[in-house]
């Protein structure tokens, strides 16, 4: 029986990525028949299709959509693994990991990144972005110095969890909305509008920060990328929620109106490990984290003047 490969995993990511077997024989220098081999021996490996043949390209099964799932953490650890064995002879001694989820990636930690770089120039940062429970899983395996997570409801063992901001939410939508002048609104309000959304399932999305309406999102779009689902706002296709984070970096065809309910707040935290001794990289970046945060705030207060 076939066994999962890395590059096996490799050619199915990138057929995932652009729903075609030969662009994905392009990306990675590989010819068609041997994408075509690739592919055949994950599908022996997994006993079943991983993709459905259509006349203009390729489109995950539900079996390649789990593939694809862990495929993209096992070839993101083995990114890291080559990364650090770079660094121990391209990058400075003073080294700190960093991982945030995609929102604090936006404005919060390149915010910080920038005033720890210039006090201490002999630093090497390095990212990882990626959803809090992984974020969290790296700290605790020690492969992350400190994350920027939304703390879970109970912190993998001998991680420390630190909070630094409660984050409100948004709605974010055209300039051209009929509620785009107001300041806050509450969730009934949104009740008719269409959704852009990173994934169908409201309890992963910021949807799902409140559950007690008594009604259904529409889904319009479902984008996982950021850039895109403003893309889709700012084109008056559906709304979306952003945390208060990115606000202040949004671009102005994106207008935004605060969600008034108690749940639409989204806590950020710092993860760390919880064995108190610090190195100064981390404990100064960890400050340098409340500091931004602080700013960011700040910021979204003189935006929404």
């Amino acid at each position: 029986m076939s066994e999962f490969t890395v590059a096996g995993l490799r050619v199915v990511r990138e057929a995932a990525r652009h729903g075609s077997f030969s662009t994905a024989g392009e990306r990675l220098g590989y010819t068609q028949s041997a994408v075509s081999r690739q592919i055949a021996l994950m599908e022996q490996a997994a006993g079943r299709p991983l993709f459905e043949r259509q006349a203009r390209g390729v489109r995950l099964t539900e079996a390649g959509r789990v593939v694809l799932r862990h495929a993209e953490a096992v070839l993101g650890e083995l990114d890291s693994v080559r990364q650090e064995l770079e660094d121990l002879t391209v990058r400075p001694p003073v080294r700190l990991r960093v991982g945030a989820f995609s929102t604090a990636m936006a404005a919060l930690v390149p915010r910080a990144i920038a005033a720890l770089v210039a006090a201490r120039p002999q630093v090497a940062v390095s990212l990882r972005e990626g959803p809090s429970g992984r974020l969290l899983t790296s700290v605790a395996r020690g492969r992350l110095d400190l994350a920027v997570v939304t703390p879970p409801r109970q912190a993998p063992e001998g991680v420390e969890i630190i909070p630094v901001l409660e984050d409100p939410l948004f709605v974010a939508m055209s300039p051209r909305h009929p509620l785009a002048d107001l300041a806050s609104a509450p969730i009934g309000m949104f009740r008719e509008e269409r959704w852009i959304v990173g994934s169908a399932e409201p309890g992963t999305t910021l949807l799902g920060a409140w559950s007690d309406v008594s009604w259904e999102p529409e889904i319009a779009f479902v984008a996982k990328d950021w850039v895109a689902k403003l893309g889709f706002v700012a084109a008056g296709l559906g709304v979306t929620v952003v945390p208060g984070l990115i606000v202040p970096v949004l671009p102005p065809d994106v207008a935004v109106v605060r969600i008034d309910h108690p749940a639409a707040v989204r806590t950020t935290a710092i993860a760390r490990p919880g064995d108190r001794s610090q190195d100064e990289p981390r404990r100064e970046f960890g400050e340098l984290l409340r500091d931004m945060s602080a700013e960011l705030a700040a910021d979204l207060r003189r935006r929404l003047r």
